[in-house]
């Protein structure tokens, strides 16, 4: 099974305070991450973290990646360190990734990307960085905007302190569920066709926008 999170975070003191996180000490957070991801995510799953995993030094961090279940793959964010015994823990590492989820195409990169690849062929756009910030509230407001000009833009923050998320790693079918796409012509927010219109054949080359 596929997992996607971002932002943990993890050993960041001050990220208490900016995301309004549930937790009353940065050590609380660390514990409970770790033992959501695991009741979550067992061994053989696999786990792209979006970035910006951790703010402790290299010996703590080693000790929480070792700490987690599956297989890991970093999108790489703005405060990933990748040079040293740490980075070289991560299966792969990559800026922006591309993945096939059962079918589905899915785009990955740390930073909202409005305009990505297959959007308006059904491809989803999973991304972190902005939090639940003012910067978060401006990209779905953009979305929308593409929405209503008929481009179903479907990019979707994964950021761990989002209430859909909760602290854990989550499959694309469980985000979907807490993001539903625009609402067809005529019809319900809720329509299946909506969700599935990636389930075509990823072999198929782009076409032109």
């Amino acid at each position: 099974m596929i997992f996607y999170i971002a932002d943990m975070h993890f050993g960041h003191k001050n990220v208490l305070r900016f995301d309004t996180r549930p937790f009353p000490s940065v050590e609380d957070m660390d514990t409970e991450i770790i033992n959501r991801w695991n009741n979550k995510v067992q061994s053989e799953d696999t786990v792209y973290v979006l970035g910006d995993a951790f703010w402790k030094n290299e010996a703590e961090s080693m000790r929480i990646f070792s700490a987690l279940n599956g297989h890991k793959h970093l999108i790489r964010g703005n405060h990933d360190r990748v040079h040293g015994n740490l980075g070289r823990q991560w299966e792969s590492i990559e800026h922006y990734a591309e993945v096939n989820d059962n079918g589905r195409l899915v785009i990955l990169c740390h930073y909202p990307i409005m305009f990505y690849k297959n959007a308006r062929y059904g491809a989803f756009m999973l991304y972190g960085h902005v939090h639940n910030s003012r910067e978060w509230e401006l990209t779905e407001k953009w979305k929308q905007e593409l929405w209503d000009t008929d481009i179903p833009c479907r990019i979707i923050n994964v950021g761990c302190m989002m209430p859909y998320m909760e602290y854990m790693p989550r499959t694309l079918d469980e985000i979907l569920a807490a993001n539903p796409g625009p609402p067809p012509v005529g019809g319900p927010q809720n329509d299946p066709e909506t969700d599935h219109r990636a389930e075509r054949n990823l072999s198929e080359p782009d076409r032109a926008s």
